[in-house]
């Protein structure tokens, strides 16, 4: 029987043997990358992939081996792929991006949307970005504000799209597929919420609490310290402040904003009730216009994919292959189709990058329906 040295030995040599086949493949594959630059041709054929897959598996004995084999040339052909899309990029087979990028957003003269009434965090986060003297309105309903830039009665829309502690907000996810509309900026708020109720109100008279669903859950502890309360969710937290101003009721209570309270009139009967100390919520700042600025170093896609195991494994490799750090992914389901679903994910980059041009073209030839969401700066700094 052979010692543990002496197989180590023979690991070594076949080890050796296949570096320098998996060289003569990849220089196989490179010539095959040429040859579809000059034929026009596709680099991925899923047909062809699951024809070999299924070959190289009949080679092998034993069920382990052939899941193994499999696993291994899924990846020795992806790497193909991948050295394919380069040359593909690099003889500018890429394709032109509808992007156009400009230096700088024209806050001057912008006409600004925000979601929710005055003194809601959308007009603080629109205004950290825009300044305070901004052109503004605001209409009810996230939809309503996706409506206004798309047909043009606004030229930028503030919204939120994820908070440090209750998470994403699901919806506008779903309106970012929906709507023709793209992120061109973002900025970070910190949020501070009070409990506002009329002048005067003792906490022993509150039987009703009203704000936005998010920020009822963002208050949690200190509201079941209080569990005879009635939470009610209404669109904005603004909202809930006019409400308790225009009903009159010491029984009713908002948990809102400081701004919000001092604006509608009420008294903060308490302050920093946050669950979390450092509570924020990042708002995107969406267009209608397919710009980037020069600067953006942050990069939004959507796509869907395959229900089929490895899909999104083979994906996410290409973010892996360019060095692209992919900050954030998240998941929703596609209407119509049970149990399959549309993801979004944010990574770092400029659409001018030579990395995220390869990342792009592998993912747009490998997944369905990719949408660059928006390649923008990262709280606002241009």
């Amino acid at each position: 029987m052979a010692t543990l040295e002496e197989l180590r030995n023979q690991l070594d040599e076949i080890d050796n043997r296949m570096a320098e086949l998996y060289q003569m493949r990849m220089d196989v594959c490179q010539q095959v990358g040429e040859y579809k630059v000059k034929a026009g041709r596709k680099v991925y054929d899923r047909q062809r992939e699951k024809d070999k897959l299924a070959d190289v598996a009949s080679k092998v004995q034993g069920e382990f081996n052939k899941k193994g084999i499999k696993e291994l040339y899924s990846q020795l052909m992806s790497m193909s792929r991948k050295l394919q899309y380069q040359r593909l990029v690099e003889a500018g087979a890429l394709g032109r991006l509808p992007f156009i990028q400009i230096h700088s957003l024209d806050k001057e003269n912008a006409r600004v949307v925000f979601q929710g009434t005055e003194g809601a965090y959308g007009q603080a986060a629109m205004n950290q970005f825009f300044g305070e003297d901004v052109n503004c309105f605001h209409v009810r309903t996230f939809r309503d504000a996706m409506e206004a830039i798309e047909e043009g009665s606004a030229d930028f829309a503030v919204l939120p799209i994820e908070n440090s502690s209750a998470g994403p907000v699901n919806e506008m996810y779903d309106l970012l597929d929906e709507f023709e509309n793209y992120i061109v900026a973002e900025t970070i708020l910190p949020v501070v919420h009070t409990l506002s109720g009329l002048p005067g109100t003792r906490l022993s008279e509150i039987k009703r609490v009203y704000s936005k669903a998010e920020a009822l859950m963002q208050t949690t502890r200190f509201l079941d310290d209080h569990s005879d309360w009635q939470r009610i969710s209404v669109v904005n937290t603004a909202i809930a402040a006019k409400k308790v101003l225009e009903d009159q009721d010491k029984a009713q209570a908002a948990v809102c904003s400081t701004y919000a309270a001092k604006l509608h009139g009420l008294e903060v009967l308490v302050d920093e009730i946050n669950d979390e100390e450092d509570n924020s919520t990042r708002f995107i700042v969406v267009t209608n216009q397919k710009i980037f600025l020069k600067d953006a170093s942050k990069i939004s896609i959507e796509f869907e994919l395959p229900h089929e195991s490895g899909s999104l494994y083979n994906i996410l490799s290409h973010f892996i292959y360019n060095d692209l750090n992919m900050t954030k992914i998240e998941s929703r389901p596609v209407e119509g189709k049970q149990w399959e679903y549309r993801f979004f994910v944010d990574f770092d980059g400029n659409l001018e990058d030579a990395a995220v041009k390869n990342a792009i073209r592998g993912l747009r030839e490998e997944a369905r329906n990719l949408r660059i969401l928006g390649n923008y700066s990262i709280d606002g700094q241009i």
